[in-house]
């Protein structure tokens, strides 16, 4: 596979439209919401998706699991062979739920969180995503989600899918948090570092900060009528590069202009004109 192909992803968060439809999370329940045509009707399902990709010569995806409309072994099965016959690493899941700070319910969104790394595990995933938390960065709050990440990272022992953390949410809202609570989750989380989530005047040094820790990125890029910020997606590959990042670029779209394809092959185009 050229390098190319290993350092672009796809996240079916940029394909909202074209997959139409969500499952909700109810964090009381392991049981996947009613469909919610949330985009539309879509004209595509999460099971033809993958070699849709192919034909748009992508090789990775990640899926957001509010996507999947069942946890059942049968269907996940199904998906698992139809990322296989189309040749599609399945990169990432993203487990989009849950607050492993929260001082109420904290073990209980813990251990609906470690239902869903099981599903990564049936899928095949390299990763699993967890959210950090959505406290405010404290001590307390820190420690209370490295305790939670190394008990996901315990149960999940022996396993070939990793877990990483994303820059996301009211907990890692700095670079101080992230190395913090990287710190005291002794390797045993990773990180996925996303080009989105922060801003401000200090925001490509900020990413310069923890992309030294990152084995994944979200490539988020911003589009104004319809146009690639090519300035601020070229400063942020920039930031990645230069900190001595390896790992793929997952390109993220949710513009409302250009077409969706359109706009991840502006995103594709850049990101390998800045790393050739």
């Amino acid at each position: 596979m050229a390098e190319s192909e290993e350092r672009i992803a796809v996240s079916t968060w940029s394909l909202h439209r074209l997959l139409g439809s969500t499952y909700p999370h109810d964090l009381t329940t392991d049981a996947v919401g009613e469909m919610v045509e949330t985009y539309g009707e879509g004209s595509e399902s999460l099971l033809g998706l993958p070699s849709v990709l192919a034909n748009h010569g992508y090789k990775r995806l990640e899926i957001v699991s509010f996507h999947l409309r069942s946890r059942d072994p049968i269907y996940l099965g199904e998906l698992r062979n139809q990322l296989d016959v189309a040749g599609v690493n399945l990169q990432t899941l993203l487990i989009d739920a849950g607050d492993i700070t929260d001082p109420v319910n904290g073990a209980r969104d813990t251990r609906w969180i470690a239902g869903w790394i099981e599903v990564a595990n049936q899928l095949g995933a390299e990763n699993a995503r967890i959210i950090a938390g959505q406290q405010a960065p404290t001590p307390e709050t820190i420690a209370r989600s490295a305790t939670a990440l190394r008990q996901l990272a315990a149960g999940n022992a022996g396993s070939s899918v990793r877990l990483v953390t994303e820059n996301w949410g009211k907990l890692l809202i700095n670079p101080e948090a992230v190395h913090a609570l990287l710190d005291q989750t002794e390797g045993q989380i990773g990180l996925l570092a996303d080009f989105g989530n922060w801003s401000g005047e200090d925001k490509y040094e900020a990413l310069r900060s923890i992309f030294p820790r990152a084995s994944l990125c979200h490539a988020k890029a911003n589009f104004v009528d319809g146009q690639l910020d090519e300035l601020d997606y070229g400063l942020c590959v920039q930031a990645a590069e230069e900190a001595g990042y390896k790992g793929p670029y997952t390109l993220i779209f949710d513009a409302e202009h250009p077409h969706e394809w359109t706009g991840l092959e502006l995103e594709r185009e850049l990101i390998e004109t800045r790393i050739a």
